[in-house]
């Protein structure tokens, strides 16, 4: 959800003043995709595991303080910047889990639903860094998708923005990544992935 007085194009225009070298407008972004952030964070957070110690706030926190480090959000426009705020949970998320696993050292490891609807189950440290293992030999680009659709919760319209592609070459980049994701983390099981 948006700030209500605010519209994608109050974000595109301060992006834009922002790359410029305008530091109040990079200070005038977060307000207006604040709330916006926020729930795609608690969306994720609540598919990771029971006692998880990363809260939303300090997640959108993070991600913002990551994309904004040297000063500058590199975003064009918001369906940009939620994506790279999508890949940038992302990599919290797995930087997380991988402190988690080397504290607890150990557990079982559980299939990772690669469905078409958000994930909302609980997620373990080691799906995770196996998804994170996965990801890294796809396709950039079907890369991308995947951290917007599963990590960020966009949908394929959003997500057709962000990468500046048609939403038929999403929604095909998506099947195969899944196909592609499922076969690389369930070596054997000739089901496939769920419908």
């Amino acid at each position: 959800m948006q700030n209500p007085r605010s519209t994608p194009g109050d974000v595109t225009v301060l992006l834009q003043k922002a790359r410029g070298g305008d530091d109040a407008a990079l200070d005038q972004v977060l307000p207006l995709i604040y709330e916006e952030l926020r729930r795609l964070a608690r969306r994720k957070i609540r598919s990771e595991a029971r006692g998880h110690t990363l809260h939303a706030t300090e997640l959108v926190h993070e991600a913002y303080l990551k994309l904004s480090s040297d000063g500058k959000l590199r975003a064009e426009n918001r369906p940009h910047l939620m994506a790279m705020a999508s890949r940038a949970m992302r990599q919290l998320l797995v930087d997380h889990a991988r402190n988690r696993r080397a504290l607890k050292r150990g557990g079982g490891w559980v299939k990772t639903t690669l469905g078409d609807g958000p994930m909302l189950r609980e997620t373990e440290p080691e799906e995770l860094l196996a998804l994170e293992e996965a990801l890294k030999e796809l396709d950039e680009r079907q890369r991308q998708v995947v951290e917007c659709r599963f990590f960020g919760g966009m949908e394929e319209t959003e997500i057709a923005q962000a990468l500046e592609v048609s939403e038929r070459t999403v929604r095909r980049d998506w099947v195969k990544a899944r196909a592609w994701l499922y076969s690389r983390l369930y070596p054997g099981d000739s089901a496939g992935p769920p419908p």
